[in-house]
């Protein structure tokens, strides 16, 4: 008897442990309620997103206008008491949670006066607790009203039942269950990152021949700027890399040079030389004109010294006039000025001389560079080159390494390669393109998507929707507010930064961008690795 009660007392305890310790059913929804906040929640029972309620059953919607998405989870209806709807409000350009504005849901039936519960005050930022207290039982349609920021939507959100105290109301228009695993992430998640979700619909993207391409000046669009005589560079005007420069403008400004051929250094350790050598025969001369007074030397060996003062006076104004020329501060008559112009409207891509540098008639000073328009060098698949000589309307082109793609309209076939390269397999185009503001720098590497007159239609999203899962493509399905549902695509072609797939629906919620922290998500507790966007 003793072994019984005790091996009953045991079950009851753990089974009373058990009841304390465990959450209310489907209590995952990790909103923390502010402090002051109505202790309602706090009845028997919860719905799935971790409000608790009295009796009869929670329910929660998910809506969109042009402006809002509307998320609100709310207590039954009943007539006579107030139901609490936490409404969430996103604003959809920028997908940003609303920080201030007037919310309104609203009871709506033929015949009726509408019923209107209103909420000014943002409980925590995004989310409006709005009360809602029926003054009639039966079938309600359900809308939200958004006034922020000078904008007014009315965002229908399904219909409602408003109940009795013996029998709660619910919602009648549910949504069905979404198809396949169904994955968690918060608004409050949502809110914090580059996030945004759009309706899948079907739409037409233009075909295009792809291929690996590199930007090159166009032809006669890069000249090397030379020195058309021996001289020294002078230091003004001096260009530098990526400097713009008009037809005919001055690049380089050059001075003819000395016999000596000497660069600038050499040119001023010279001329301080000479100035010593001048300074010590000027002492020389003095002393020795002293000495002829007393007949202490020979007049030749004066008329030397003079001499010799004389002939180093000149080499130092010689030396001196060498070193001006060579600053670019020399006179006419000190050495031809010489310019090296611009023969076209561009950049300087590059200077190889210093300030001051001998050069030699004929050596590089620099290089210039047209930047539009430019030549794009694609090379394609032998069996697309034949399409390609019957047009081509516009190209893409996606620098290595770059996850938005740039368009060209202004695109036109300039050349095509009559073989097959024998290394690569591929056949050569030469392309313009204007680029104007839209400027790729030349030399770049890109992956190059030709257009061809010819299109296909189906189901067209962004790039950044289609993840890369370990050689499978998905996305993500919104199935309600806070819920994502994962989908396996075909990706059929793609046009710059839309895809056509298949595998989902018209009028699916898909997410355009956030998707792989979608993922990350549903992934945290296997401890796998996430996948790479399209």
């Amino acid at each position: 008897m003793m072994r019984a009660w005790t091996l009953a007392l045991l079950i009851l305890l753990l089974a009373l442990a058990n009841g304390c310790s465990r959450s209310a059913p489907g209590d995952d929804h990790g909103h923390d309620h502010a402090a002051g906040e109505s202790d309602d929640h706090a009845d028997a029972g919860a719905d799935d997103h971790g409000h608790a309620h009295g009796e009869g059953e929670s329910w929660a919607v998910t809506s969109w206008g042009a402006h809002y998405e509307i998320f609100a989870e709310a207590d039954p209806l009943t007539v006579g008491k107030t139901a609490r709807s936490h409404t969430h409000v996103t604003v959809l350009d920028g997908f940003q949670a609303l920080l201030a504005g007037k919310v309104s849901a609203v009871l709506r039936r033929p015949g009726l006066e509408d019923q209107i519960f209103t909420q000014t005050e943002v409980l925590r930022p995004g989310i409006f607790d709005i009360a809602i207290t029926p003054e009639t039982e039966g079938p309600f349609d359900i809308l939200f009203v958004v006034e922020a920021a000078g904008v007014s939507e009315e965002i229908p959100c399904g219909e409602v039942m408003v109940g009795s105290a013996g029998h709660p109301g619910e919602l009648v228009s549910r949504a069905p269950e979404p198809e396949g695993e169904v994955t968690s992430f918060l608004k409050e998640q949502q809110w914090r990152m580059d996030f945004r979700t759009e309706w899948a619909a079907r739409g037409t993207i233009r075909e295009s021949i792809r291929g690996t391409a590199q930007l090159k000046p166009a032809a006669g669009g890069e000249m090397l700027l030379t020195a058309s005589i021996d001289a020294i560079v002078r230091s003004v005007p001096w260009p530098h890399i990526g400097l713009a420069v008009s037809p005919g403008s001055t690049v380089f400004s050059l001075g003819a040079r000395g016999a000596q051929g000497k660069t600038l250094g050499e040119l001023e350790a010279f001329v301080t030389e000479k100035r010593g050598e001048l300074e010590l025969a000027k002492s020389r001369v003095a002393r020795l004109e002293g000495l002829l007074a007393v007949e202490a030397v020979s007049d030749a060996e004066v008329a030397r010294a003079r001499s010799a003062l004389q002939t180093l006076e000149a080499q130092y104004e010689s030396a001196r006039r060498q070193l001006r020329s060579g600053e670019g501060e020399g006179k006419s008559g000190a050495g031809q000025s010489i310019d090296v112009n611009a023969p076209f409207a561009g950049e300087v891509a590059s200077v190889l001389v210093t300030p001051g540098e001998a050069v030699s008639a004929g050596q590089v000073l620099g290089r210039v560079v047209r930047v539009d328009p430019v030549w794009v060098d694609v090379h394609v698949a032998p069996q697309d080159a034949d399409r390609l000589a019957k047009g081509i309307e516009g190209i893409w082109l996606r620098p290595i390494g770059a996850d938005d793609a740039v368009f060209y309209e202004s695109a036109r076939l300039v050349s095509l390669s009559p073989e097959v390269d024998a290394k690569t397999g591929r056949v050569e185009c030469l392309i313009e393109i204007r680029q104007g503001d839209r400027r790729l720098r030349i030399g770049s590497a890109a992956e190059a998507e030709i257009l061809v007159p010819a299109t296909r239609e189906g189901i067209v999203l962004p790039s950044t929707a289609v993840l890369d899962d370990y050689g499978t493509s998905v996305v993500y399905a919104q199935a309600d507010g806070e819920s994502f549902v994962r989908r396996d695509v075909d990706v059929i072609a793609r046009e710059g930064n839309k895809l056509l797939v298949e595998g989902i629906k018209p009028g699916e919620r898909i997410v355009t961008d956030g998707g792989a922290s979608i993922r990350r998500a549903s992934l945290i507790g296997a401890g796998v690795g996430h996948g790479h966007v399209h």
